[in-house]
């Protein structure tokens, strides 16, 4: 679990930077340039706070809740705003919102680690 966590952080802050280098130099289509800065933004968060769980390195559930919404949140959030900033189906646009929804699950879910920690 932890080397997974590791890897999408690593992917999701690779193309996080990509993605904002994209949205740096594309002028003509401001609606791309403005999908690439909200996913790069989001996937960057994310993955900085994917790291943060596996720091804390315990097997709580509510840590394994958190890890998993951040994971799967930069995959349909950040991801499904770059595909359509490259021209993917506007289909896509479905697993951003639920992406959205599991970011929100995951800092419920870390605020709930802080809560329930003694």
């Amino acid at each position: 679990m932890i080397r997974l966590w590791l890897a999408i952080a690593g992917i999701g802050g690779l193309t996080s930077v990509a993605a904002g280098a994209l949205a740096a130099h594309l002028t003509d289509d401001t609606k791309a340039v403005e999908l690439l800065r909200t996913g790069a933004l989001y996937g960057m968060v994310h993955a900085a706070a994917l790291l943060a769980l596996v720091a804390i390195g315990t097997r709580r559930r509510a840590v394994r809740i958190a890890g998993w919404s951040f994971a799967g949140g930069i995959v349909l959030f950040s991801f499904s705003l770059f595909g359509l900033a490259a021209g993917a189906p506007r289909w896509l646009g479905w697993a951003t919102p639920l992406g959205g929804v599991a970011l929100i699950i995951g800092w419920a879910a870390l605020a709930m680690i802080a809560v329930g920690r003694r």
